[in-house]
């Protein structure tokens, strides 16, 4: 995947070629998702008119309205986006130990992607602070049912958070692509995914994928799926440091996935998320 920057504007252009910020390329798809992958620029633009003002990692001086304290342990961030807990909107929670503020940056970066935060509250339990809002689209006063619209909502979350806690860059994927400091170790592909379908009811199952993150991981999945005939009918999807967590309510003409078919549709999350990204001309 080449990059080309005009006017402040990234596009990338579809190989397999892996980037020097040591990220796995989005693989492009159908979908015509155009998906972080090199350092941004100011903004970021998908194919689908869905552009993303994401700022380059600050000091951590300059704090959202929290705590950055760099003599502690830094905690895992963690960044759920939840399609099944409301029928109508879509639920984003934020974890970052306790040292995330009001997030009111990150508020208004969502309504810059044409979204509305129709309600937010804290709460707090032994892993810290928790800032939950609920994400409708403002043109429709729906949830959010786009995947490109989905991982827009994901990465801005990252990108706000590195700029505010830049101490965040270590823990998370896109740290060594955006941020101040990269992850100082790799996650293993091969040890790191893990794929799983289960019995979810008498007209759907439940897929369940734990793989290494990075930026696009949520478009290219939903692709998969639905590139073997597969509905996707609602999910969540959790970045929880350096891995991502999807589970998907899935049926196949309105029924559970049959055994074969289950196995089809794990082999080729399986291929997918563990293939290299290699020059298609080196074979």
């Amino acid at each position: 995947m080449a990059v080309a920057v005009a006017s402040g504007i990234l596009r990338l252009i579809p190989s397999t070629r892996a980037v020097e910020c040591g990220l796995p390329v989005p693989r492009c798809c159908s979908l015509r998702c155009s998906l972080f992958a090199a350092p941004i620029p100011s903004k970021i633009r998908y194919h689908s008119d869905v552009a993303i003002t994401a700022p380059r990692a600050a000091s951590p001086k300059t704090v959202e309205d929290g705590n950055s304290n760099e003599t502690d342990t830094v905690p895992t961030p963690k960044v759920i986006v939840d399609q099944d807990s409301d029928p109508d909107a879509t639920i984003v929670e934020i974890t970052f130990g306790d040292r995330l503020g009001s997030l009111l940056d990150t508020m208004k970066s969502l309504k810059n992607l044409g979204l509305n935060v129709v309600k937010a509250n804290v709460y707090l339990d032994s892993s810290g602070k928790h800032n939950k809002f609920a994400i409708t689209r403002a043109s429709t006063g729906r949830k959010v049912n786009d995947p490109e619209l989905l991982e827009a909502i994901r990465l801005t979350i990252i990108n706000n958070m590195l700029e505010y806690h830049p101490e965040s860059s270590s823990q998370l994927a896109m740290g060594a692509a955006f941020g101040v400091e990269p992850p100082g170790q790799e996650v293993d592909v091969d040890i790191a995914t893990h794929i799983d379908v289960y019995d979810d009811g008498p007209d759907r199952s439940l897929l369940v994928v734990e793989t290494a993150d990075y930026p696009g991981l949520l478009v290219d999945l939903v692709k998969i799926i639905t590139d073997i005939d597969i509905a996707v009918q609602s999910g969540e999807f959790d970045t929880e440091g350096l891995l991502a967590k999807a589970k998907f309510h899935i049926s196949y003409k309105g029924k559970p996935i049959i055994k074969p078919l289950q196995l089809v549709l794990s082999n080729s999350l399986r291929y997918f998320l563990r293939r290299p990204t290699t020059e298609e001309a080196s074979f």
